[in-house]
């Protein structure tokens, strides 16, 4: 189950996806620059992401983690936070925060 966010304008790309292929000879956690952490994102499939620690401190982010916590507790089969939202709500706000 997700949640929905207002609608919310487009900004300056700041986000990356993983460019991580599907090869386990390298692990994931090797292409996660320092001062970032990774998130899986989406309501089916999952997509993995890097964004900056800094988004922590927001409190738009901070309610996108809680109701992480709520759906999935602290338990990511993924290997990181798995957040319960569609990518494009999740690109959306993390445009936004770029912005404040």
């Amino acid at each position: 189950m997700g949640f929905r966010l207002p609608s919310i304008v487009l900004a300056k790309p700041s986000l990356r996806r993983s460019t991580s292929s599907g090869n386990r000879a390298t692990p994931k956690s090797l292409d996660v620059p320092k001062g970032c952490f990774t998130v899986y994102v989406g309501e089916e499939q999952k997509k993995r992401f890097v964004i900056s620690l800094s988004y922590l401190n927001h409190p738009l982010f901070q309610d996108l983690l809680s109701q992480a916590e709520e759906e999935f507790g602290y338990d990511y089969a993924m290997g990181g936070i798995t957040i319960p939202c569609n990518e494009d709500t999740f690109v959306n706000l993390i445009h936004s925060l770029n912005d404040s």
